[in-house]
This record gives C-alpha cells, structure tokens and sequence, in this order.
C-alpha cells in the first residue's frame, strides 16, 4: 500500500518520508509528557510512595531500555521502516492498555510496553531520517524529529489541562487519567497508516542486496545527485565492516562509539526529564496551586517548540557544535537561577521559577535535544550505524530511568540543591563537547566515515 498524496521525487519527497518518519518522534513525546499530567492524581488514586511514584514514571523508561537493546537488529533485520510499523503498534496497545489499567501494577506494565516502542523508535527515527536526507539538508531534517517529539509533549500537555479542567478533583483522580493516557492511540493509529506509504531506506536496501530498489529510491530522493555514484560509495562503505556489534569495540570505530554514547547520556543527566516528566511537581512542591502548574507545562512545551524551530534553521548553517556549546551553557544558567528560585517559593517565586525553567529548557532546544540525535546518526560507519545507535540509545534510556526515579526522592531531601547539581553535569557536558565533539554539517555519511576515520587513525 503506498499513499497517493504524497510527493513523488525530490525535496518534497523527502519532506514527507521525513516527517512520517518523525511521528514516530510525535508519539515518543506524547508517550514520555504524558505522565506529567498524572503524576499527582495517580499517587492519590493509588496511595503511591515517592519512591513508588518515581516506579510508576520511570517503568516506561525501562521498557525503553528494553526496546532500544534490540532496535539495532531489527533495523538491520527487517528494515527501518518495517520495524517502525511494529513501534506503532506497540504504542496503540499500550495506550489502550494504561487507559484501562485498574492497578499501578498494571499501569506499569502498560507504561513498558510502550517504552518498547518508544526506546525502539528513538533509534529508528533519526538513523532513518539520516539515511534518506541528502548532506547539504540532513541537519535541518533530523532536526524535525526533535519538533515532532515537541509537537508531541505540546499535544499531551494541551490535552492534559484540558481534561484536568473537565472536572473537580475527583474526576482528576478517578477518571481523567485514563483518557490522558488513551488519547495516544489516535496519533498512534495514523503513524501506523502514513508509514505504509514511504519507501524504506537506501543504505539497508544496499546492505541487503537490493541495489536496484536502492538506485531507484536514490533518484527519487535526491534527483541533482547521482544516484549510481552514491550506490557506489554506499557500497564500499557497506564493505568495510562486518556490521556486528563487536565492530563498535574496535579501533577507530571504538573511540566514535564512545564519544556518542557518553554524548547521549549527558543528553539525559543534565536533568531535561525532570522538566518533562516533575514540572507540575516541581511547581506544585514550591507552593504554587495545581492548575497553574500543569498550565506552566503548556508554556515550557510551546517555548521549547519555539526554540527547536530555530535550530531546524540554523543546524545547517552554524553547525551542530556550536549549537551544542551554547546550549549546556544556557541549561547551566537556568538550572542554578532555578535551585536559587525554588529556595524561596510559594506564588511569590512562581515568576522566577518558571523564567529560570525557561531559560534551561531554550537552551536544551538549541542543542541538546535535536542535535545529540542528529550526532549520533551521523559519526558511526554505515554497516555498524543501527548497532552502534541501539547501543548508544540503551545506555540514553539509562541513565533517562535513573534520573526520572530517584527525582522524586532527592527532591524531597535535597530541595534547591539537586538543582545545582544537575547544572553541574551541564558544565561538565559543555567541556565534553568542547574536547570531544567534532562538526559534522555539509558531509555525506560516507564522507564523514572516511573524515573520522582517519582523524583517530592519525592520532
């Protein structure tokens, strides 16, 4: 089945692959924000412990780790866009599955399930996006899968306020929790439907022997190119290695490996989770009324939109390390000014609070958040690229189940400092990116394989 409005060739053909692809990254948010909204009335509904709580919203995180560890060969193994099919479903039936759950158990078990297609499309989507994009756009194009995921917490946090304004506290408690959760399954059923009718990727097509299919889809993306000179230097790249994941253990390809993967887990532990998944928490802990909480989520979500966009414009233009240097340094600020706002509370610091959270979450939209995905799709080789990722995404997913179930906790015994602390891991990551990351904007994948290549070899 193939979708009849969609471009045939050229730039908008790669728009619309892109942007189906990207809905994947749509559900990701709406799966991870939605949570947010809950928080409070699932603790109530189910007499939940802080440490419990911190279970309930970090379980889909371990389904995530669980469904990044496997995406690489399935990826490999039925192809990107097969294997973007089965995340769909995975997110149709677990929101189904939360929005029915009678237990917190349940939910949890509900919320894993999920987590597998969350972990899976995670890797999928970008490495699928830098496949089809042609060097000069592939920047701005990954960069959609960060709006998309935007998009998506924007969507949920919208639906959240609406549905917890439907009502007094107990249909909060008793029932509007449950169409939190189920409304996923509506975003969920057309990404399944608008995936039937995008081509699957050049790069696997080529790994797997179907050169002519390949060829085709080449020409279709990128008619300026030359589509039979680069089925030739996807080729020979293609043949380089063996494509198992002890390829990513050896040299020069090791040293790669683990740049991205310390680059993903700084993504995580510079704290972005307990804006997305506590800020009503945090809000709310500092003194400052329910609605008004969950409706500051809408603010931070429309901010980090905002701010994404910018970096779509500007990704391939000012390059990504740049952007990744500014970014740390303003999440830095924002998590300090807010540790010093939370201190003092109440309404009379909900201003401060939420300009502080605004100016750490700018500046993960500017770097940190579209650009650590578009890094890690772009510095491994071809043969080992969906390895490599799934890797680099499971250990991501880690470190996001770490931070999101002990908050709780330090937040109630630490207060402002784990504020600090966090801004902390920013410094740390700005001097990170500073030794380590290297630009990789206007190159092929195949380039950049040769450039980072031998760059290591040399030294």
């Amino acid at each position: 089945m193939t979708s009849n409005t969609s471009p045939k060739h050229g730039i908008g053909f790669v728009l619309y692959a892109s942007a189906v692809a990207a809905l994947g990254g749509l559900i990701f948010g709406y799966d991870t924000a939605v949570i947010a909204g809950t928080v409070e009335f699932l603790q109530i509904r189910f007499q939940l412990s802080d440490l419990a709580l911190g279970w309930t919203v970090s379980s889909a995180l371990l389904g995530s780790v669980a469904g990044a560890w496997p995406a690489g060969w399935m990826g490999d193994a039925l192809g990107r866009k097969r294997s973007l099919l089965v995340c769909a479903v995975l997110f149709f039936l677990s929101a189904v599955w939360s929005g029915l759950a009678n237990s917190a158990g349940e939910l949890a078990a509900a919320r894993i399930l999920g987590g597998l297609g969350v972990g899976a499309a995670s890797m999928l989507t970008p490495v699928y996006i830098s496949e089809i994009s042609p060097a000069r756009m592939r920047g701005a194009l990954t960069t959609l899968n960060q709006i998309a995921i935007l998009l998506g917490m924007v969507a949920v946090y919208i639906v959240n306020a609406q549905l917890a304004a439907a009502g007094d506290e107990a249909w909060r408690v008793a029932t509007a929790w449950r169409w939190m959760f189920a409304s996923e399954a509506l975003p969920a059923a057309l990404f399944f439907f608008l995936l039937l009718g995008i081509p699957e990727s050049p790069r696997w097509l080529v790994m797997r022997g179907f050169e002519d299919k390949a060829r085709a889809i080449l020409g279709r993306l990128d008619p300026r190119g030359n589509p039979q000179a680069q089925l030739a230097e996807i080729h020979a790249s293609a043949s380089h290695t063996s494509g198992h994941f002890s390829d990513c253990l050896r040299p020069p390809v090791r040293r790669i490996f683990i740049i991205g993967a310390v680059l993903g887990i700084f993504q995580q532990i510079t704290g972005i989770n307990i804006v997305m998944y506590y800020a009503p928490r945090i809000f709310t802990s500092a003194g400052i009324e329910t609605t008004s909480a969950i409706g500051h989520s809408v603010i931070i979500g429309l901010v980090m939109l905002g701010f994404t966009v910018v970096t779509l414009l500007l990704a391939d233009r000012a390059g990504r390390r740049p952007l990744l240097l500014i970014s740390t340094a303003c999440m830095a600020a924002g998590l300090f000014g807010l540790g010093a706002a939370y201190s003092v509370g109440g309404e009379a610091g909900s201003g401060s609070m939420l300009l502080w959270v605004l100016i750490y979450v700018a500046g993960f939209s500017i770097g940190m958040g579209p650009l650590v995905w578009t890094v890690i799709a772009e510095i491994f080789p071809n043969r080992v690229r969906a390895h490599a990722v799934s890797i680099t995404v499971l250990l991501l997913w880690l470190a996001n189940f770490a931070v999101s179930q002990f908050f709780p906790f330090l937040l109630r015994t630490y207060e402002y400092k784990v504020f600090w602390f966090f801004g902390a891991t920013c410094v740390a990551a700005l001097a990170f990116i500073w030794k380590f990351i290297p630009e990789t904007k206007g190159r092929s994948l195949e380039e950049l394989e040769n450039l980072l290549g031998e760059k290591l070899r040399a030294e």
